[in-house]
């Protein structure tokens, strides 16, 4: 019996870098920028629609802010992880498809090597979340994962987002970006709903560009709009991040 053919892996996008005014920008084989630096700001958070992701920081109390694991699905230009990992301290893993996007956020994006902290694994999101070796480990879960095309988030099903509600431990928070001329927020949110429950979801006001991030709580009370508003102004004192303007633009989602 001749053998049967083996299935070719899947043709993953060339990664490009280009620069303007300062901040370099990593593209996947066209124009639609997957991350950016600041050349002379390393380890600042330069995308607007990145800075929100980091809203998670207003649901954890400033004395659990920095501790626990924070676990990022698609690398980018690595802006996260090296926040997470250098201005936060915290221990952080990032999961990444294209092996070709590790190696640039290496070489061009100043990503450190791993170390006691720090983990870049190479593989598959979906398979990463669904290993129930990995329940209940992280307690910041950012997801940021979309294609050359950019045209609707990669992995978004109601099986996947279960996974994700499952990798957080009970007071765990998670971030989504939702971009992309495919991409339905009511779609999206609603198979988050799923598992996170309606009541646990909160979305801020789209970008200029049309990225609107979700934000998903696992076992967190919310805070009212008063804790909301000083634990932001710690942020941007502390970190640098513009968090009173998160305040103004966060709402609970509410599904039709």
């Amino acid at each position: 019996m001749p053998a049967m053919p083996r299935k070719s892996a899947p043709q993953l996008p060339p990664v490009t870098v280009s620069e303007l005014d300062g901040v370099r920008m990593l593209h996947l084989g066209t124009p639609w920028v997957q991350g950016a630096m600041r050349v002379k700001k390393p380890d600042e958070i330069e995308l607007e629609y990145v800075q929100r992701m980091m809203a998670w920081m207003l649901f954890r109390p400033a004395e659990a802010l920095t501790h626990g694991h924070a676990l990022q699905f698609g690398l980018g230009a690595a802006a996260i992880t090296k926040f997470c990992r250098r201005k936060l301290k915290m221990r952080t893993t990032a999961v990444e498809l294209n092996p070709e996007v590790i190696a640039a956020c290496r070489s061009m994006f100043r990503l450190p090597e791993d170390d006691t902290k720090l983990s870049v694994v190479q593989g598959d999101a979906a398979a990463y979340a669904a290993d129930p070796a990995h329940a209940g480990r992280a307690m910041v879960l950012c997801v940021d994962l979309y294609d050359h095309e950019a045209a609707s988030p990669v992995l978004d099903s109601a099986a996947f987002y279960a996974d994700c509600h499952r990798l957080l431990g009970e007071g765990g928070v998670m971030t989504v970006n939702l971009f992309g001329r495919d991409a339905s927020f009511e779609r999206s949110v609603a198979l988050m709903a799923e598992s996170f429950g309606e009541q646990s979801l909160w979305s801020l006001r789209p970008t200029r560009e049309g990225n609107t991030v979700v934000v998903g709580l696992k076992g967190v009370e919310a805070p009212t709009r008063a804790v909301m508003a000083e634990r932001a102004e710690r942020v941007e004192e502390r970190f640098g991040l513009p968090a009173r303007k998160w305040v103004r633009m966060i709402r609970k989602v509410k599904l039709e």
